[in-house]
């Protein structure tokens, strides 16, 4: 297929450059979406109906089959050979069970290693005969060690899971899960679904995929165009508000009443207070006569302005055209007869563009918010019965600042900015977004993130449990609300595929203290994993743990407090163990990665060295915030875990202590 597509000569179908232009970027994105991957199938399962499907479920009807892949596969002929998963016919190939066959007699399951087809499993799920049973392939390839990026999960995917995949375009979904419950590839795939299943649509609109930071999306990056989605842009919430050079951080006090909702109302307040009713007329000069707009009409065009709630640039641009049309009007009334011309030439006046200039200036939006962080009477002013004076005293900047580009802005400060811009000019929304790790932001980051989809729709990520931000979301109905999707539905997902059974039970002692609301994660592997708590002296053996684990196949983490990241560095360099960054591909030769605690959400390793528990927990502002990145850490392993402690480990972790709330 790719090679047809390469041998395509368009010299014949062309009429002029432009559309060659266009053609061969179409074809080389189709050449670039057939790119193969040596050791990944093409096919995963067949499915045997017992009628053709569509057709009449006569007596006697011949049945069909249909083998189900990751692409879909045609021969010489144009006639399919692999039917991509994402189509209606292979969704029994995840939804068909012993109590709903859904007309199939047969389904297979094709195992492989590096490529080569090495099993194959059968179900007869109409045949009363045969009891249900776990599938022993599905095991092998949910356990299969991790090496390099995330890959899909097609062949793995559950019925749970594919609900949620096969969801519509036109509703927001949030998905809530644990460690190790796939929400993550649960979201990539529903936009490769999405995409399939409104290609056009979204071709227009576009789609884009938030992660918490480029090491996790450095991570999942591969997954969509394994699919052959290659449009797919990927952003974290800085990216999208970037608009100002952020060289600056806040004290986690400063940065939650920054990221409050409540700003929003006080930075609307600081934009419209520029508005200044008129008190002189406005006079336009047209040839030999005078034309005269009285400074009381002048104030009702203002007004009907405001009360339409249109942003505020639009409403200054409609504002020349609404005082030319009071010109025009008097024109008309003393017999001229002037068209669109003249109130174009009317509303360009000078006169009217110096009326415009004094009741509706321009505003810009960093300058905007730099006066708010920076002038105490402006700020108390526009946060009068919004924020109390502590929380304007937190945020106010100590030092005065000469400029925009001077200002040592935050992260938090160029959300403010994004949410001052989008009150000046709309934002251009997509048509779908992902949002992943969501608990972590902040409403104003939510509100920035809905901007994105306000026509559009969302599919939201996350686990409350694992929320360590000062901010994080109390619940997912606060945080839709946040981003204008009222009316998404949220969805659990509590079977757990990744992390082993001994790991995700000791980790959920935690659970009382950070959400005592959710349902801890049931792990569905019939492997329990090998788990170790290790009392150490020094950290030459927290790095002989590491080289235990390497022994095994697959990828190894050592995750640790920031702060003691810098030590045990040096001491795997002294020990000659070569170590990659967070997010860095691992290799044959280099299989271990050095994780501080901060960056470990959301990656994964088929063994992991945890260090020192309780310098995580101490290592963040507060105690719920801390157990909150523990909870992260020690989810992180697939295969199998060792916790290394010098000091006691937390009482949380200790059996026997009550849970708390």
């Amino acid at each position: 297929m790719r090679e047809d597509a390469e041998a395509l000569d368009i010299s014949d179908v062309t009429a002029n450059w432009v559309n060659a232009q266009i053609l061969e970027r179409q074809i080389g994105e189709r050449i670039k979406a057939l790119a193969d991957l040596s050791d990944t199938p093409l096919f995963f399962g067949r499915l045997d109906y017992l009628h053709a499907p569509g057709a009449e479920q006569a007596e006697g009807a011949e049945g069909e089959r249909f083998y189900i892949g990751r692409r879909h596969v045609h021969d010489g002929d144009g006639d399919p050979m692999v039917i991509d998963w994402r189509a209606p016919v292979a969704q029994p190939f995840y939804r068909a069970s012993k109590k709903d066959p859904m007309d199939v007699g047969l389904r297979r399951r094709f195992g492989y290693t590096g490529g080569d087809l090495t099993a194959y499993e059968d179900e007869h799920l109409s045949d009363p005969r045969e009891t249900a049973r776990t599938s022993k392939l599905l095991q092998q390839e949910i356990e299969r060690p991790r090496v390099g990026p995330m890959r899909d999960i097609v062949a793995t995917i559950q019925p749970e899971q594919d609900e949620i995949v096969r969801s519509g375009l036109g509703g927001t979904v949030c998905v809530q899960g644990g460690p190790g419950t796939g929400k993550t590839a649960v979201g990539l795939h529903r936009v490769a679904y999405l995409l399939y299943a409104h290609r056009e649509r979204l071709a227009r609109t576009g789609t884009l995929v938030i992660g918490p930071n480029k090491n996790f999306l450095h991570y999942i990056e591969q997954v969509l165009p394994a699919l052959g989605e290659l449009t797919v842009r990927q952003a974290t919430v800085d990216d999208l508000v970037a608009q100002v050079e952020v060289r600056g951080t806040d004290e986690a006090a400063a940065a939650v009443v920054k990221g409050d909702a409540r700003m929003a109302q006080v930075l609307r307040r600081a934009l419209y207070s520029h508005v200044r009713m008129p008190t002189e007329p406005v006079v336009v000069v047209r040839g030999s006569r005078r034309w005269r707009v009285p400074a009381y009409e002048l104030e009702e065009l203002v007004r009907g302005l405001l009360d339409r709630d249109i942003r505020y640039g639009a409403a200054r641009d409609a504002l020349p055209q609404r005082i030319a049309h009071a010109v025009l009007v008097q024109m008309e009334r003393s017999g001229e007869a002037p068209d669109d011309r003249v109130q174009d030439a009317v509303a360009r006046s000078s006169a009217v563009k110096a009326a415009v200039k004094e009741v509706w200036p321009p505003v810009d939006p960093a300058k905007l918010v730099l006066r708010l962080l920076t002038d105490a009477d402006f700020l108390a002013v526009h946060a009068e019965g919004i924020l109390d004076e502590d929380e304007q005293k937190t945020i106010l900047w100590a030092k005065p600042v000469r400029s925009v580009k001077s200002a040592k802005w935050s992260a938090a400060d160029a959300v403010l900015i994004d949410e001052a811009t989008d009150l000046v000019e709309r934002t251009h929304s997509l048509g779908h977004v992902v949002l992943d790790e969501a608990q972590d932001l902040s409403p104003m980051q939510y509100r920035a993130v809905g901007r994105r989809c306000t026509t559009g729709s969302a599919t939201v990520l996350g686990d409350l449990a694992q929320g360590t931000t000062p901010w994080a979301t109390r619940s997912w109905d606060e945080a839709l609300a946040h981003l204008g999707k009222t009316d998404g539905v949220v969805e659990e997902l509590t079977a757990g595929f990744r992390v082993p059974t001994d790991v995700i039970t000791y980790a959920s002692r935690l659970l009382p203290y950070i959400a005592p609301g959710l349902t801890p994660v049931a792990s569905v592997r019939e492997n329990p994993g090998f788990f170790d708590l290790r009392p150490v002296t020094s950290a030459a053996e927290v790095v002989a743990a590491c080289e235990e684990l390497l022994r095994n196949e697959g990828s190894t983490g050592l995750i640790a407090a920031d702060a003691r990241v810098p030590a045990l560095a040096g001491a795997l360099t002294a020990a000659g163990i070569g170590y990659l960054a967070p997010g860095e591909e691992t290799t044959a030769e280099t299989r271990l990665t050095l994780v501080p605690a901060s960056l470990a959400k959301g990656l994964e390793y088929d063994y992991v060295v945890l260090d020192e528990p309780q310098a995580i927990v101490d290592g963040e502002p507060d105690e719920r915030t801390g157990l909150r990145r523990l909870y992260v850490t020690l989810t992180r392993a697939v295969s199998g875990l060792i916790v290394t402690h010098a000091a006691p480990l937390p009482t949380q972790l200790t059996p026997g202590v009550d849970g708390g709330s």
